[in-house]
């Protein structure tokens, strides 16, 4: 046997199991591949199914923290407003009896007032009659300025 040939039967053995190797390795590589895409669809699945809950969670966890303080505010706010409301219409129904009372004041003062004068009127007519001051007619005549101390005036006053 030539030694070249040996040579190159050794190269191509070489070269063929280079090949080999290389192979191996990239069915390896392969494998390896397709087991991390395995767990990574694994993760996948897993996060799908768990994620809803978890946002579900998270939202409702800030809810909690955030709305439950704001909704405890609005409330005593709510009643607070009630509060000044009752008071509001308790205030009006004091100040519209208050307005009641002073227009029943009025009311009698005026009586007071206009019974006052028909009383200075009726006095006053009887004055007249008596000094003889109102004619037949109605037509009244001045009175004389200076009367006597005892006179049908007086006597008519009093």
């Amino acid at each position: 046997m030539d030694e070249q040939a040996l040579e190159r039967a050794r190269k191509r053995i070489a070269s063929a199991r280079e090949g080999r190797f290389e192979a191996t390795r990239l069915e390896a590589a392969l494998d390896r591949a397709r087991a991390q895409v395995e767990t990574l669809t694994t993760a996948a699945a897993e996060l799908e199914q768990q994620l809803p809950a978890r946002v579900g969670d998270a939202v409702r966890d800030g809810m909690r923290r955030e709305v439950i303080p704001a909704a405890r505010s609005l409330a005593e706010i709510k009643g607070l407003v009630n509060q000044a409301n009752r008071r509001l219409e308790r205030v009006e129904q004091e100040i519209l009896a208050e307005r009641n009372a002073r227009i029943d004041d009025l009311a009698l003062l005026v009586d007071l007032v206009s019974s006052g004068w028909r009383g200075v009127d009726e006095r006053l007519r009887r004055v007249e009659q008596a000094a003889g001051a109102v004619r037949p007619n109605g037509e009244v005549v001045q009175l004389p300025t200076s009367q006597p101390a005892n006179g049908p005036v007086e006597a008519a006053i009093a």
